[in-house]
């Protein structure tokens, strides 16, 4: 006689354009206190925080993980809000999965953005986000949100339920190799002087 391991319920998850998932296991918020480090321009960053205010908040995630365990995905939505730092726009922290090879669906839902996509071995790219488009990223790509809009950027991501988060590789390199910065009424890539590779995983 076969026996077959426990099977978890279906759940319906309600997913708004604006950013939130009710039916979701945990939320988490990042403030602009949290963002030492991530912007290149630190003096830009601690005036913000000066003027702003340190509990200002600047991205959300709500997720859903329904099991663990092979095969188990995480669904949710990421909201970054508009915003700049000197002549950075608005990011959130980015990472690598821990688990490398593990790829991620983002859609976007609302707003105008920028998915910053880099490899350990030195590969760059920046793909466009606005409603209905999408970027699905490869494992080994390590990932960061930018919003280059005026409104909230949200994004539907899905992942596998073990690929975790590596947040250090990036803060080790002095950064992404690339930064998003203004440039008049839009957006445009330029190297990042204080990157210095990344080391691999």
């Amino acid at each position: 006689m076969s026996v077959h391991p426990a099977v978890d319920f279906p759940v319906p998850l309600d997913i708004s354009p604006s950013g939130g998932v009710e039916g979701r296991s945990r939320r988490y918020e990042k403030f602009l206190g949290d963002m030492a480090g991530v912007y290149r321009d630190e003096a830009a960053w601690q005036t913000s925080v000066d003027e702003r205010g340190a509990d200002e908040l600047i991205y959300w995630v709500d997720d859903h993980r329904y099991q663990e365990g092979p095969g188990a995905l995480i669904v949710g939505t990421s909201t970054l809000l508009p915003g700049r730092v000197g002549d950075e726009f608005a990011v959130t922290r980015g990472h690598l999965h821990a688990i490398a090879d593990r790829a991620e669906l983002y859609h976007c839902l609302s707003g105008h953005g920028v998915m910053l996509l880099e490899t350990v071995d030195g590969q760059s790219t920046a793909i466009e986000l606005t409603p209905g488009k999408a970027v699905n990223v490869p494992g080994h790509w390590i990932h960061r949100s930018v919003n280059v809009g005026d409104e909230p950027f949200v994004t539907l991501f899905c992942y596998a339920a073990d690929a975790g988060q590596d947040y250090e590789l990036i803060a080790e390199a002095g950064g992404m190799k690339s930064l998003v910065v203004a440039d008049g009424q839009g957006w445009k890539l330029v190297p990042n002087p204080d990157h210095t590779g990344y080391r691999s995983r």
